[in-house]
Protein backbone atom coordinates (compact mmCIF):
# COMPACT_ATOMS: atom_id res chain seq x y z
CA UNK A 1 0.00 0.00 0.00
CA UNK A 2 1.55 3.58 -1.12
CA UNK A 3 2.06 5.60 2.07
CA UNK A 4 0.12 9.16 1.94
CA UNK A 5 2.02 10.54 5.07
CA UNK A 6 5.41 11.07 6.04
CA UNK A 7 7.79 12.14 8.98
CA UNK A 8 9.57 15.11 10.03
CA UNK A 9 11.69 15.60 12.99
CA UNK A 10 11.81 19.30 13.95
CA UNK A 11 13.58 21.24 17.27
CA UNK A 12 11.44 21.27 20.36
CA UNK A 13 14.02 22.66 23.03
CA UNK A 14 17.03 24.02 22.67
CA UNK A 15 19.61 22.08 25.05
CA UNK A 16 21.36 23.54 27.82
CA UNK A 17 24.42 21.18 27.52
CA UNK A 18 23.90 17.20 26.18
CA UNK A 19 20.96 16.46 24.19
CA UNK A 20 17.96 14.27 25.27
CA UNK A 21 16.42 13.29 22.23
CA UNK A 22 12.73 13.17 23.71
CA UNK A 23 13.14 16.79 24.88
CA UNK A 24 15.18 18.36 21.79
CA UNK A 25 13.66 17.03 19.20
CA UNK A 26 9.32 16.44 18.12
CA UNK A 27 8.07 14.25 15.13
CA UNK A 28 5.31 15.32 12.78
CA UNK A 29 3.64 13.26 10.67
CA UNK A 30 1.85 15.40 7.26
CA UNK A 31 0.81 14.68 4.21
CA UNK A 32 3.07 13.77 1.20
CA UNK A 33 3.23 16.31 -1.45
CA UNK A 34 1.89 15.50 -4.53
CA UNK A 35 3.32 16.46 -8.00
CA UNK A 36 0.63 18.90 -9.10
CA UNK A 37 2.13 20.58 -5.57
CA UNK A 38 5.61 21.45 -7.55
CA UNK A 39 6.05 24.95 -9.11
CA UNK A 40 8.35 25.18 -11.90
CA UNK A 41 12.26 24.52 -11.00
CA UNK A 42 10.78 22.25 -8.48
CA UNK A 43 10.94 18.33 -7.33
CA UNK A 44 9.68 16.12 -4.58
CA UNK A 45 12.87 14.72 -2.33
CA UNK A 46 12.76 11.23 -1.03
CA UNK A 47 15.20 11.22 1.45
CA UNK A 48 17.34 7.63 1.86
CA UNK A 49 20.21 8.91 4.00
CA UNK A 50 20.87 11.73 7.12
CA UNK A 51 24.27 12.97 7.36
CA UNK A 52 25.18 13.39 11.09
CA UNK A 53 27.47 15.76 11.97
CA UNK A 54 29.02 17.34 15.13
CA UNK A 55 28.51 20.95 13.48
CA UNK A 56 24.38 19.93 14.54
CA UNK A 57 25.30 20.57 18.14
CA UNK A 58 25.96 24.35 17.14
CA UNK A 59 23.02 25.05 15.02
CA UNK A 60 21.01 24.35 17.73
CA UNK A 61 22.11 27.21 19.91
CA UNK A 62 20.90 30.82 19.78
CA UNK A 63 24.20 32.56 18.94
CA UNK A 64 25.61 33.91 16.14
CA UNK A 65 27.36 31.80 14.08
CA UNK A 66 28.20 31.00 10.43
CA UNK A 67 24.71 29.97 9.64
CA UNK A 68 21.62 30.78 11.50
CA UNK A 69 20.38 28.78 14.38
CA UNK A 70 17.82 26.71 14.00
CA UNK A 71 14.65 27.83 15.14
CA UNK A 72 11.97 26.23 17.27
CA UNK A 73 9.60 24.52 15.36
CA UNK A 74 11.68 24.66 12.41
CA UNK A 75 12.58 21.45 10.58
CA UNK A 76 16.13 20.55 11.73
CA UNK A 77 18.56 20.85 9.51
CA UNK A 78 20.73 17.97 7.85
CA UNK A 79 22.09 16.93 4.37
CA UNK A 80 20.80 14.06 2.62
CA UNK A 81 20.90 11.74 -0.47
CA UNK A 82 17.99 11.26 -1.82
CA UNK A 83 15.48 10.04 -4.69
CA UNK A 84 13.58 12.06 -7.07
CA UNK A 85 9.94 11.05 -6.99
CA UNK A 86 8.11 13.92 -8.96
CA UNK A 87 10.02 16.59 -10.94
CA UNK A 88 9.51 19.98 -12.74
CA UNK A 89 13.06 20.49 -13.68
CA UNK A 90 14.75 19.33 -16.46
CA UNK A 91 18.34 19.00 -14.53
CA UNK A 92 16.49 16.23 -11.66
CA UNK A 93 14.34 13.76 -13.40
CA UNK A 94 12.06 11.40 -11.75
CA UNK A 95 14.65 8.23 -10.58
CA UNK A 96 17.40 10.84 -10.74
CA UNK A 97 19.63 10.97 -7.12
CA UNK A 98 20.67 13.98 -5.63
CA UNK A 99 22.14 15.58 -2.36
CA UNK A 100 20.91 18.78 -0.25
CA UNK A 101 20.62 20.28 3.01
CA UNK A 102 17.14 19.10 3.00
CA UNK A 103 16.48 18.48 6.44
CA UNK A 104 15.53 15.52 9.16
CA UNK A 105 12.32 14.60 7.01
CA UNK A 106 11.05 11.55 4.54
CA UNK A 107 10.01 14.15 1.72
CA UNK A 108 10.42 17.84 1.36
CA UNK A 109 9.34 20.07 -2.04
CA UNK A 110 12.54 21.25 -3.05
CA UNK A 111 14.26 23.86 -5.56
CA UNK A 112 16.52 22.69 -7.71
CA UNK A 113 19.12 25.46 -7.22
CA UNK A 114 19.18 23.56 -3.82
CA UNK A 115 20.71 20.01 -4.83
CA UNK A 116 23.74 18.74 -6.27
CA UNK A 117 23.70 16.01 -9.02
CA UNK A 118 25.38 12.88 -7.40
CA UNK A 119 28.46 11.57 -9.37
CA UNK A 120 30.28 8.46 -8.70
CA UNK A 121 33.23 7.49 -9.46
CA UNK A 122 35.05 3.84 -9.88
CA UNK A 123 35.15 2.26 -6.47
CA UNK A 124 32.46 4.74 -5.26
CA UNK A 125 29.26 4.33 -3.74
CA UNK A 126 26.12 6.16 -3.45
CA UNK A 127 26.36 7.36 0.15
CA UNK A 128 30.11 8.73 -0.94
CA UNK A 129 27.77 11.73 -1.34
CA UNK A 130 27.59 12.72 2.04
CA UNK A 131 31.38 11.31 2.96
CA UNK A 132 34.45 11.09 1.52
CA UNK A 133 32.80 12.92 -1.55
CA UNK A 134 30.59 15.05 0.62
CA UNK A 135 31.46 18.07 3.12
CA UNK A 136 33.53 15.66 4.78
CA UNK A 137 35.97 15.01 2.47
CA UNK A 138 35.95 18.58 1.58
CA UNK A 139 36.46 19.49 5.28
CA UNK A 140 39.61 17.17 5.39
CA UNK A 141 40.83 18.51 2.12
CA UNK A 142 41.09 22.26 2.61
CA UNK A 143 41.76 21.66 6.68
CA UNK A 144 45.01 19.53 5.75
CA UNK A 145 45.93 21.31 2.54
CA UNK A 146 44.72 24.74 2.32
CA UNK A 147 44.92 25.59 6.26
CA UNK A 148 47.21 23.00 7.57
CA UNK A 149 49.73 23.08 4.38
CA UNK A 150 51.36 19.96 4.93
CA UNK A 151 54.19 18.71 3.18
CA UNK A 152 56.56 15.90 2.73
CA UNK A 153 58.54 14.79 6.03
CA UNK A 154 56.35 16.81 7.97
CA UNK A 155 54.84 14.76 11.45
CA UNK A 156 51.00 15.01 11.38
CA UNK A 157 48.97 14.45 14.19
CA UNK A 158 45.10 13.74 14.40
CA UNK A 159 42.20 13.55 16.88
CA UNK A 160 39.15 11.88 16.11
CA UNK A 161 41.48 10.21 13.58
CA UNK A 162 38.70 7.52 13.25
CA UNK A 163 35.94 9.55 12.72
CA UNK A 164 34.28 10.76 9.71
CA UNK A 165 37.21 13.72 8.86
CA UNK A 166 39.70 12.59 10.70
CA UNK A 167 40.52 9.37 8.52
CA UNK A 168 40.30 10.97 5.57
CA UNK A 169 42.73 14.26 6.92
CA UNK A 170 45.24 11.37 7.78
CA UNK A 171 45.21 9.82 4.43
CA UNK A 172 45.53 13.04 2.36
CA UNK A 173 48.59 13.90 4.82
CA UNK A 174 49.93 9.95 4.02
CA UNK A 175 49.44 10.47 0.25
CA UNK A 176 51.74 14.00 0.92
CA UNK A 177 54.29 12.18 2.26
CA UNK A 178 53.74 13.03 5.87
CA UNK A 179 54.19 10.67 8.76
CA UNK A 180 50.97 10.04 10.54
CA UNK A 181 49.41 9.21 14.01
CA UNK A 182 46.31 9.08 14.55
CA UNK A 183 44.41 9.26 18.15
CA UNK A 184 41.04 6.97 18.47
CA UNK A 185 38.81 5.85 21.26
CA UNK A 186 38.65 1.96 20.99
CA UNK A 187 41.64 -0.82 20.13
CA UNK A 188 39.63 -1.98 16.73
CA UNK A 189 39.73 1.59 15.42
CA UNK A 190 43.12 1.73 16.42
CA UNK A 191 43.87 -1.33 14.43
CA UNK A 192 41.59 0.09 11.44
CA UNK A 193 43.80 3.16 11.13
CA UNK A 194 47.20 1.35 11.01
CA UNK A 195 46.43 -1.30 9.32
CA UNK A 196 43.60 -0.47 6.64
CA UNK A 197 44.30 3.52 6.25
CA UNK A 198 47.77 3.22 6.44
CA UNK A 199 48.45 5.55 9.67
CA UNK A 200 52.08 5.13 11.07
CA UNK A 201 51.02 4.85 14.05
CA UNK A 202 47.67 5.43 15.88
CA UNK A 203 47.38 5.57 19.95
CA UNK A 204 43.66 4.89 22.16
CA UNK A 205 43.17 7.98 24.47
CA UNK A 206 41.18 5.64 26.84
CA UNK A 207 44.36 3.53 27.09
CA UNK A 208 45.51 4.11 31.06
CA UNK A 209 48.79 4.41 29.66
CA UNK A 210 47.92 7.05 27.05
CA UNK A 211 49.97 10.20 28.22
CA UNK A 212 53.22 8.21 28.64
CA UNK A 213 52.58 6.43 25.16
CA UNK A 214 51.48 10.11 23.74
CA UNK A 215 54.46 11.70 24.82
CA UNK A 216 57.10 8.90 23.81
CA UNK A 217 55.56 8.75 19.97
CA UNK A 218 55.82 12.84 20.03
CA UNK A 219 59.38 13.04 21.49
CA UNK A 220 60.46 14.76 18.17
CA UNK A 221 57.62 17.36 18.50
CA UNK A 222 54.68 17.77 16.20
CA UNK A 223 54.42 19.70 12.79
CA UNK A 224 50.51 19.93 12.76
CA UNK A 225 47.89 18.96 15.02
CA UNK A 226 44.51 18.71 13.69
CA UNK A 227 42.17 18.38 15.95
CA UNK A 228 38.29 16.88 15.30
CA UNK A 229 37.83 16.27 19.19
CA UNK A 230 34.50 16.52 19.71
CA UNK A 231 34.44 16.21 23.88
CA UNK A 232 33.15 19.67 24.41
CA UNK A 233 30.63 20.52 21.90
CA UNK A 234 27.50 19.67 24.81
CA UNK A 235 29.14 21.67 27.52
CA UNK A 236 27.78 25.23 28.25
CA UNK A 237 31.34 25.71 29.07
CA UNK A 238 34.08 24.45 27.34
CA UNK A 239 37.25 25.13 28.35
CA UNK A 240 40.51 26.04 26.34
CA UNK A 241 44.10 24.68 26.18
CA UNK A 242 45.77 24.93 29.90
CA UNK A 243 49.23 25.42 27.97
CA UNK A 244 48.18 28.80 26.16
CA UNK A 245 51.14 30.54 26.68
CA UNK A 246 53.33 27.83 24.20
CA UNK A 247 51.79 29.42 21.48
CA UNK A 248 53.97 31.83 21.74
CA UNK A 249 57.67 30.01 22.55
CA UNK A 250 56.90 27.37 20.12
CA UNK A 251 55.77 29.74 17.55
CA UNK A 252 52.33 27.91 16.81
CA UNK A 253 50.09 29.20 14.59
CA UNK A 254 46.59 28.39 15.66
CA UNK A 255 43.49 28.52 13.28
CA UNK A 256 40.02 27.69 12.61
CA UNK A 257 38.01 27.34 9.21
CA UNK A 258 34.91 27.16 7.53
CA UNK A 259 34.99 24.56 4.79
CA UNK A 260 31.98 26.74 3.12
CA UNK A 261 35.15 29.33 2.87
CA UNK A 262 36.36 26.94 -0.35
CA UNK A 263 33.31 26.95 -1.89
CA UNK A 264 34.84 28.37 -5.23
CA UNK A 265 37.29 25.32 -5.04
CA UNK A 266 35.01 22.54 -4.70
CA UNK A 267 34.81 20.84 -8.02
CA UNK A 268 38.96 21.07 -8.21
CA UNK A 269 38.73 19.48 -4.74
CA UNK A 270 35.91 16.67 -5.15
CA UNK A 271 37.85 15.94 -8.51
CA UNK A 272 41.08 14.73 -6.52
CA UNK A 273 39.04 13.09 -3.95
CA UNK A 274 37.23 11.00 -6.81
CA UNK A 275 40.14 10.30 -8.18
CA UNK A 276 42.03 9.19 -5.28
CA UNK A 277 38.81 6.88 -4.42
CA UNK A 278 39.01 5.56 -7.32
CA UNK A 279 42.59 4.66 -7.49
CA UNK A 280 42.05 3.03 -4.10
CA UNK A 281 44.27 5.90 -2.67
CA UNK A 282 41.98 6.49 0.00
CA UNK A 283 39.41 4.03 2.11
CA UNK A 284 36.32 5.01 4.01
CA UNK A 285 34.19 3.04 6.36
CA UNK A 286 30.17 3.94 6.98
CA UNK A 287 28.47 3.35 10.19
CA UNK A 288 24.68 3.47 9.48
CA UNK A 289 21.91 3.67 12.00
CA UNK A 290 18.70 1.58 10.47
CA UNK A 291 15.17 2.25 11.78
CA UNK A 292 14.40 5.44 10.20
CA UNK A 293 14.21 9.42 11.26
CA UNK A 294 12.95 8.24 14.76
CA UNK A 295 16.44 7.09 15.68
CA UNK A 296 18.07 10.03 14.00
CA UNK A 297 18.41 11.66 17.83
CA UNK A 298 19.79 8.74 19.49
CA UNK A 299 22.21 8.60 16.75
CA UNK A 300 23.26 11.81 16.92
CA UNK A 301 24.02 11.68 20.90
CA UNK A 302 25.87 8.67 20.12
CA UNK A 303 28.10 10.90 18.03
CA UNK A 304 29.14 13.05 20.33
CA UNK A 305 30.42 10.31 22.51
CA UNK A 306 32.54 8.80 19.51
CA UNK A 307 30.28 5.09 18.34
CA UNK A 308 30.36 5.35 15.58
CA UNK A 309 33.70 4.45 12.84
CA UNK A 310 33.91 6.73 9.36
CA UNK A 311 31.29 8.24 8.57
CA UNK A 312 27.69 8.38 10.51
CA UNK A 313 23.91 8.19 8.55
CA UNK A 314 20.77 7.20 9.20
CA UNK A 315 18.97 5.08 6.77
CA UNK A 316 16.03 7.10 6.48
CA UNK A 317 14.12 4.54 4.02
CA UNK A 318 15.95 1.26 3.25
CA UNK A 319 17.61 1.10 -0.26
CA UNK A 320 19.83 -0.73 -2.49
CA UNK A 321 23.11 1.04 -3.40
CA UNK A 322 22.62 0.28 -7.40
CA UNK A 323 23.55 3.54 -8.28
CA UNK A 324 26.58 2.92 -10.87
CA UNK A 325 29.58 4.88 -11.29
CA UNK A 326 29.25 7.81 -13.59
CA UNK A 327 32.89 9.27 -13.58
Amino acid sequence: MTAITYTSVHLAKRPKDVIIPEETFTLKTSDIPKAADLKDGEVLFQSLYLSLDPAMRGWMNDTRSYVPPVQIGETMRGACIGIIKASKSPSFPVGSYATGTVGWTEYAIVHSKALQKIEIPENGRLTDALGVLGMTGLTAYFGILSVGQVKAGDFVVVSGAAGATGSVVGQIAKLKGARVLGIAGSNDKVQWLKDDLGFDDALNYKDEEFGTKFKDATKDHIDLFFDNAISQYNSSKPQGPKNYLNIISQRIRMEGFIVFDYAAEYPHALAELAQWLSEGKIQRKETIVQGGLAKAGEALVSLYGGSNTGKLLVEVFPHEQTAKANL
